[in-house]
């Protein structure tokens, strides 16, 4: 009966609340009248005008269909949107007798001990300005109203128990199935990141020390900064309005720390290195940073990727993250020692390497080379950018840039020398293939050029080159020996 589309535009914003206004668009298809329907995204739950609200989900046989949409399911999609922070909801029945004055005092400690990243101002306040300062109650002389921040931060555990039932820790060991420590806590959040650190501590140990003049560099199986950062980001950006622990499990070989509520709006897998950042809970992510708790720049992502990749391990690993659980493993393992001195030896001398570079140098260790689309995927970043990190690190010797794009960025000899690296040598006919492609561009080319080139020790490079000129490919040029120049014999395709 409805032959408009602003009829159907109509339907759709007379029976929503509130009113959502779809695009709609009549389209032929095999004969057959189509209705597509185009659904803007809402940025807060939407119901019917009866007053009922759905979501549709994968249900229990596998198939979509409608579901019951739960308040506290319509605050977790709200937050995840930004459009209410759960930490600054009041808790009517909470007072500030329910607030411990010793957690107070240990976030002046976390603010003295961060070395200048705390919020010094804070530190003269008395504790109902420091609780105000922080948005984490409401008060005229006399606090008023206490919210689901002062009770995170100040609560005493009973009373956390009682109004924050979702809120939970737990740190466990596990050996293959058996479980060594299984323990959990509901304390304010401060307190249990000083709980975890010292259960970090007393397994933590290093692996190894270099030296490098008389400064000496412990080689840890974990890096602190990076364990303090993950157990950091789970408390803040975990979904305090879902059931469930933020979870901290140490493995063999992995430390994973997982809490509930998957990424908030924007962040994704594949950009998760360059996503603005986007709080699921602002005010508990500004208290942290005035803490000094967490980075006051708030790309501790970054300085978790960092940590793990100048010891030679890898990446952390975010692949098991799903839609409501965000999940990131830290993986121990061999350091690559060399290539721990030489980052070392470039931070003393001022000239560190930036994280774009180091990830782009791990990922040619890792593989070989990597080619400039490669590079991009893995910076999270454009082909520019990716073009640039990888000219620094050509600056810096420790790659080749190949003849012609499309072709692999290859780990330079005074990388593989300097990193102490097994030559991992280019395929002889992709070799030779290179080798002619560099002389259609450049006419002639040098013993080490090819070594470069195709990732070769020079007398690897030799060997190939001599070859191609006794099949009557090349010829060398005077003077002959290291400083012979080859290009292609006259008559060769």
């Amino acid at each position: 009966q409805y032959r408009e589309p602003a009829q159907l535009q109509a339907l759709s914003a007379g029976r929503t609340r509130p009113a959502l206004t779809c695009e709609v668009e009549f389209v032929s298809a095999e004969d057959k009248l189509v209705i597509v329907v185009r659904v803007p995204l809402a940025d807060r739950p939407v119901g019917t005008a009866s007053g009922r609200y759905l979501r549709r989900a994968i249900g229990g046989r596998g198939a979509p269909e409608c579901l019951p949409y739960h308040f506290h399911e319509m605050q977790a999609f709200l937050a995840t949107r930004g459009v209410m922070d759960y930490t600054a909801l009041p808790v009517p029945e909470a007072h500030w007798r329910d607030l411990d004055p010793l957690e107070f005092e240990r976030f002046r400690r976390f603010i003295r001990e961060s070395r200048g990243q705390g919020d010094a101002a804070l530190l003269e306040l008395t504790d109902i300005e420091l609780a105000k300062s922080l948005g984490a109650i409401e008060a005229n002389h006399e606090p008023q109203a206490i919210r689901v921040l002062a009770l995170l931060l100040f609560g005493r555990e009973e009373a956390i128990r009682r109004y924050i039932p979702t809120h939970e820790v737990a740190f466990q060991v596990l050996s293959g199935v058996r479980v060594e420590t299984n323990e959990f806590f509901r304390y304010p959040l401060l307190r249990l990141i000083d709980e975890l650190m010292t259960r970090f501590r007393a397994r933590h140990r290093e692996q190894t020390e270099i030296f490098i003049g008389a400064t000496r560099i412990g080689i840890p199986d974990y890096s602190e900064r990076a364990f303090r950062e993950a157990v950091a980001n789970a408390l803040v950006h975990r979904d305090y309005t879902r059931t469930g622990a933020v979870h901290i499990q140490w493995h063999p070989d992995r430390i994973e720390v997982s809490n509930p509520g998957g990424f908030p709006e924007g962040v994704r897998l594949d950009n998760l290195l360059v996503a603005p950042p986007r709080p699921r809970n602002p005010l508990l992510a500004d208290a942290f940073k005035r803490a000094g708790v967490v980075e006051r720049t708030a790309r501790g992502v970054d300085m978790m990727f960092y940590e793990q990749l100048r010891y030679g391990r890898p990446a952390p690993d975010y692949g098991r993250t799903t839609e409501t659980d965000v999940v990131v493993a830290l993986y121990d393992g061999a350091a690559r020692l060399p290539l721990v001195r030489y980052l070392a030896e470039q931070e003393l001398q001022g000239e560190p390497l930036s994280l774009d570079e180091l990830i782009l140098l791990s990922v040619a260790i890792e593989h070989g080379g990597v080619t400039l689309q490669e590079a991009a995927r893995a910076i999270q970043k454009s082909t520019t950018a990716a073009q640039a990190a990888l000219e620094h690190l050509q600056r810096r010797q420790l790659i080749t840039l190949p003849p012609r794009m499309g072709l692999q960025y290859r780990l330079s000899p005074y990388a593989q020398q300097e990193l102490a690296l097994p030559h991992a040598t280019t395929p002889v006919d992709e070799a030779e293939q290179r080798i002619l492609e560099y002389l259609e561009q450049h006419g002639t080319i040098s013993r080490q050029q090819a070594a470069a080139l195709c990732n070769l020790s020079p007398h690897q490079a030799y060997r190939l080159l001599n070859r191609l000129v006794e099949r009557g490919v090349l010829e060398a040029s005077q003077p002959k020996g290291r400083a012979a120049r080859y290009r292609k014999r006259a008559g060769m395709r």
